[in-house]
């Protein structure tokens, strides 16, 4: 698994770090590189670039890449092997972003259970001392 520096200085995973060079990537996926460059003029997997200009494809590239390889074992043009993957990456960014929704949710919530609980202790109303009862006395008649 590829690992990076991340902005704090520690290093962290990123499986879209460019990494596989076009002849890696084509045996990694059983695909010939031609095959992956008429994908990349299609725009169905775009891998990343060097500072040369070279394809360098990336841990996500890759599976992308196995998926088409799938979808097409099924029968699917590269149209819709397109769609389906438009689809699913769209699905993906839904899901990621119901995520970070019921996440935010969550601490909402949480932040307002203790704005509550906080209220009561502030807005509490005093009760006033009552007065202490008289013992009842029965009257007598004279």
């Amino acid at each position: 698994m590829p690992y990076m520096a991340g902005p704090d200085g520690a290093w962290e995973s990123d499986d879209d770090a460019p990494l596989y060079v076009i002849s890696v990537a084509a045996e990694l996926t059983g695909l010939h590189a031609q095959t992956l460059r008429q994908y990349d003029r299609l725009g169905l997997v775009s891998p990343g670039r060097s500072p040369g200009g070279g394809r360098r494809y990336s841990r996500s590239d890759i599976g992308m890449l196995r998926e088409v390889v799938r979808l097409s074992s099924f029968g699917l043009g590269l149209e819709g092997i397109r769609a389906v993957l438009e689809l699913e990456n769209r699905i993906t960014t839904l899901q990621r972003h119901n995520r970070e929704l019921q996440a935010e949710i969550e601490a909402l919530r949480a932040e307002r259970d203790e704005r509550s609980r906080t209220a009561l202790v502030v807005w509490r109303p005093e009760r006033r001392p009552q007065r202490p009862r008289r013992p009842h006395s029965p009257r007598t008649i004279d």
